[in-house]
């Protein structure tokens, strides 16, 4: 909704349109536990490029009809992700390890509560985490370091500062291994094996970069050796080392034929 318009660029062709006039490129990207926008342009056009960030993250509008619009594009951006099996399986992974708590939900989100949601949920959203101290803003390029921390001032100086909502951080109190199997008909039954780990700050978070490497980072490594070039189990299997504020965990995945998930495991 931050590039539906704002006060200053009420409509969102109007913001588009300023972006392609200078070649540039914007987009934004959500993970668990951050939220980016950026903008790719000439060096030269990095004061319009701060411009713009900071009015769409301070000054969106959050018109009705365009919340209504967009509902129906995350709708279908929900229902794309639950027909690609590749990468359902890793929100199936993170919702078994770490449960109903906000680490364990799916970031695109559910279907009943983008139906439901409002410009007031925008704004308490908002509210609740853009504050000044919560937000980094990067500049990256040919630039000069001093005019840019004069620009950056220049349109983000002003922006509220204030308490932030904190969630609870994750319990990890699992016993005994665990599992979890959703049946859906496709062609290939879609893997993820894993342990949990450290979180982002640990030390030994390196240690496991290097490990995830080994099992499952290239075509030397162990996992695509002998479960695709040796046995022919798969076409993808690799592995991953992911780390979050608190928790993290290895995970190895593949995509293999139903009839052969058990030698696959």
């Amino acid at each position: 909704m931050a590039f539906k318009g704002t006060k200053k660029r009420p409509s969102a062709l109007l913001i588009s349109t300023l972006i392609d006039g200078i070649g540039g490129e914007f987009n934004a990207f959500t993970g668990k536990e951050t939220t980016g926008y950026y903008i790719k342009s000439s060096a030269n056009h990095i004061d319009l490029s701060l411009d713009l960030l900071s009015d769409m993250l301070c000054k969106s509008l959050f018109i009705d009809s365009e919340i209504n619009k967009e509902r129906g594009v995350i709708l279908e951006e929900i229902n794309l992700y639950e027909d690609t099996p590749v990468r359902k399986i890793g929100d199936i992974y993170e919702r078994l390890l770490y449960g109903n708590t906000p680490m364990g939900w799916d970031i695109a989100g559910e279907k009943e509560v983008i139906k439901k949601i409002q410009k007031q949920d925008f704004l308490s959203y908002l509210a609740s985490l853009y504050s000044a101290h919560n937000i980094t803003v990067v500049v990256a390029g040919g630039i000069n370091s001093a005019k840019t921390n004069e620009q950056v001032s220049k349109y983000f100086g002003k922006m509220k500062r204030f308490d932030i909502k904190r969630y609870a951080g994750i319990i990890e109190n699992q016993k005994k291994p665990t599992v979890f199997i959703k049946h859906k008909k496709t062609e290939q039954a879609h893997l993820a094996l894993g342990v949990r780990t450290v979180s982002v700050n640990h030390k030994d978070r390196y240690a496991l970069a290097v490990l995830s490497a080994i099992l499952g980072g290239g075509m030397s490594s162990r996992l695509f050796h002998e479960v695709r070039e040796k046995r022919g189990l798969a076409y993808y299997v690799r592995s991953a080392s992911d780390h979050y504020q608190d928790c993290g965990s290895l995970v190895s995945l593949a995509g293999v034929d139903p009839k052969r998930v058990e030698e696959a495991v």
